[in-house]
């Protein structure tokens, strides 16, 4: 700027005319819509760190078999009922890294049950990037490559061991990747059939509404856990376990579907008179154009937080089913497998660490709904 004895300033920089003179002074103030999002986010932080926390869970998932120490199905005959071992860093004063005590097994024939003797004189140091049992990495790469190991002559139970000797600890991790894929698999049949149908008859009414209601009040009328059973103990017993957990998951899918369908039909017939829809459809647009690119868009910030709500639900569903011992079966590995191990209270009394597997599934649901919320409120930024 140049400063004139007439107190006037003049701009000595050349006129352009590609400046943008409609566009506001802070570019801060015209923020695009996932922006102003992930800032209303962020400022629930019980919701972002239950986000950062299920992330973290879905990255482990493929490389769950690394990180265990052992295979789902590796068996310790010396080690039945283990309890969990704790990992040491200090031994007599003298820093020695992380290592463990090597124990013993004695059967007590009156009480009926296993007591363990550690022995606390002697360190053993756990062994790192060893290897083990064969796994899959990413479901396609065999390994035996091993995060941490036990060194010989000594086990590394972190959280116990099962009936038959099975480290309970690894079994949760590799009983993760079909206890949280089951939800991502339900959810997107109940998405898929929740959406169309809700769409149809919302836009179309009619007749077409007429049948899809009727649809939806017949499903929800049955009693659900009972047609659960019913449907699950209609899958053959010589399925195979890949087999088994599909189904499962698209019958979780398909009794899924009917709230979220009544969700979307009530949002379109709002929807459909908004002049924005009326002028795509004198415009000649298709109605699968009109729900696709005009009317879903409006409701998307709905089904995110629809799903994730959903989620849990399904988890929930398939533990269950598993429980009862009509979800998925022996050899596959679920969190609903394991606490169907863990039926019977008298041991669960004795060894109380078989019921370990309960707590993942709370962590888990409990951060999908606070999830759920905070993506709820973030998901509308302009609504204080």
């Amino acid at each position: 700027m140049t400063d004139h004895p007439d107190n006037r300033y003049v701009d000595p920089e050349p006129w352009s005319d590609e400046v943008d003179i409609s566009a506001p002074e802070r570019s801060d103030m015209d923020a695009p819509a996932w922006l102003l999002t992930w800032r209303k986010f962020k400022r629930h932080k019980l919701a972002l760190v239950s986000g950062l926390f299920l992330l973290t869970c879905y990255l482990i998932l493929p490389i769950a078999g690394f990180i265990a120490p052992y295979t789902p199905n590796e068996r310790s005959a010396d080690y039945l009922y283990a309890p969990p071992q704790s990992v040491n860093l200090w031994h007599e004063g003298r820093f020695v890294g992380p290592f463990v005590y090597p124990t013993v097994a004695e059967a007590d024939l009156e009480q009926f049950q296993w007591h363990y003797t550690t022995d606390k004189s002697t360190p053993m140091p756990l062994e790192y990037f060893c290897e083990g049992e064969t796994y899959r990495l990413f479901g396609l790469i065999p390994s035996d490559t091993h995060l941490f190991c036990a060194p010989d002559g000594a086990t590394i139970f972190l959280w116990g061991s099962d009936r038959l000797g099975r480290d309970v600890f690894s079994r949760i991790l590799y009983g993760a990747q079909l206890s949280l894929t089951v939800g991502l698999i339900g959810i997107t049949v109940s998405f898929l059939l929740g959406i169309t149908f809700g769409a149809m008859a919302g836009y179309f009414g009619g007749k077409t509404d007429w049948v899809v209601n009727r649809a939806i009040e017949i499903l929800r009328s049955l009693p659900e856990l009972p047609l659960w059973l019913a449907l699950s103990a209609a899958v053959p017993s010589n399925w195979g376990p890949v087999a088994v957990f599909f189904i499962i998951s698209i019958i979780l899918g398909i009794l899924d579907w009917p709230g979220l369908a009544r969700a979307v039909r009530s949002k379109f017939l709002s929807l459909r008179e908004e002049e924005y829809v009326k002028a795509a459809e004198m415009m000649g647009a298709k109605p699968s154009r009109v729900i696709r690119r005009h009317l879903l868009p409006n409701f998307m910030s709905h089904l995110i937080a629809s799903a994730t709500l959903s989620i849990p639900a399904m988890i929930l569903g398939e533990t269950a089913l598993s429980f009862l011992g009509l979800g998925l079966r022996a050899p596959a590995v679920s969190w609903g497998v394991m606490l169907n191990d863990a039926q019977n209270l008298a041991s669960i009394e004795i060894y109380w660490w078989t019921a370990i597997p309960m707590l993942p599934i709370i962590v888990v649901v409990l951060a999908f709904n606070f999830l759920g919320d905070g993506l709820r409120a973030s998901l509308d930024p302009y609504k204080s």
